[in-house]
């Protein structure tokens, strides 16, 4: 199957909403966008698995990458698509095939832009890290990734939103020592000595650092826990699991450090981490970016709220640890990712879409 790049980009929207493409069955759609893409003379194209790599080679003195993920989380009777007034009901609609079909589109539409551009579509963003196209060029051809400046096009409201907080998960165990419950005395409970970690936890106060001019929030909460052997036993372990959001002046070690000073006298193993994103909003490509597509110069749109920090990750995170500083922006609400009933406006894609146009172009 072909499909036109070049077609207006809201109708683009729904040809890619209506295309399945859940995690690990992306293959018809890449087929569809490789054809879509290699259509274009000054584009040369790259596969990788079902990942795709389409770059301009103009000799600019600048190159920024656009990138966005093919794949969906599984249907849940969200397909086909809906078409309400100005709204596109479907599964991916919001999370991300309407940022998608904005870059695909300027792909198609813009040979000459005043930056050289790379264009990415790649697979398995929805599902384990060890499966996402992006960090496989990342380890095997970073080459294809080497850039000024990127812009992931996650859903954002139309907003920037600057680098990514970094997580960290933990297992914070506590011993004691098995008894009946019946000479409970004889025994050490190891739930019981889990109290102080949850007084710990509940009055924990985050920390709210400013980095590159806008302000990130930090969090720290239980997200699992275990423990117990029989209605009749005295427990003599209990697991509680930690999940940290940290700001990008953190590095994951730095972070490790704060939750091992912090749960002192615990047990405690790092069972996930992904490092933070600084956003780099103080490079000359990060500031015209945003001065295109807010109409403000850089600090007046912190201002405004029109830049602000991510509160989340992203892959934006691969980015920044290859050096290249990068930034969340594109069309729909980032709250109805991955539920039934998402949705995204066909004015916000093209706006979206046009101020994008603008950055490229100088228009």
């Amino acid at each position: 199957m072909d499909m036109d790049l070049s077609q207006d980009v809201t109708s683009l929207v729904r040809e890619l909403v209506d295309t399945p493409s859940v995690s690990g069955a992306e293959r018809a759609l890449a087929d569809a966008v490789e054809a879509g893409l290699r259509a274009q003379p000054h584009l040369e194209v790259v596969r990788d698995g079902d990942t795709l790599v389409a770059r301009t080679h103009l000799g600019r003195g600048e190159r920024v990458v656009l990138a966005g993920h093919l794949d969906t989380v599984p249907e849940n009777g969200n397909l086909p698509s809906r078409l309400d007034g100005d709204l596109l009901w479907g599964l991916g609609s919001c999370d991300m095939k309407g940022g998608l079909a904005v870059l695909l589109h300027l792909a198609a539409t813009v040979p000459l832009p005043t930056r050289d551009v790379t264009f990415l579509a790649y697979e398995c963003e929805e599902v384990s890290a060890d499966r996402n196209g992006l960090k496989r060029l990342a380890q095997t051809r970073p080459d294809l990734l080497e850039a000024d400046f990127a812009v992931l096009m996650e859903p954002t409201d139309g907003e920037v939103e600057g680098g990514c907080q970094g997580t960290l998960t933990v297992e914070v165990t506590a011993r004691g020592a098995r008894a009946h419950t019946a000479r409970s005395w004889m025994g050490e409970n190891a739930i019981h000595a889990m109290k102080p970690l949850l007084d710990l936890l509940t009055s924990y106060e985050p920390r709210r650092p400013v980095v590159d001019g806008i302000t990130y929030r930090e969090g720290l909460n239980a997200v699992f826990t275990r423990g117990g052997i029989a209605r009749n036993v005295v427990p003599d372990e209990c697991v509680i699991s930690v999940n940290h959001r940290f700001a990008p002046d953190r590095d994951l070690a730095s972070a490790e450090a704060h939750l091992r000073e912090l749960f002192a006298g615990y047990e405690v193993a790092v069972v996930d981490a992904s490092e933070a994103a600084r956003p780099g909003l103080g490079h000359p490509a990060a500031r015209s970016f945003v001065r295109s597509v807010t109409d403000v110069e850089l600090d007046r749109a912190v201002e405004l709220g029109r830049v602000r920090a991510k509160l989340g990750w992203t892959d934006v995170s691969l980015f920044s640890g290859l050096g290249v500083p990068a930034v969340n922006f594109g069309p729909g609400d980032p709250t109805l990712a991955h539920h039934k009933d998402e949705h995204v406006s066909l004015t916000s894609v093209a706006a979206c879409e046009k101020r994008l146009r603008s950055w490229l172009t100088g228009d």
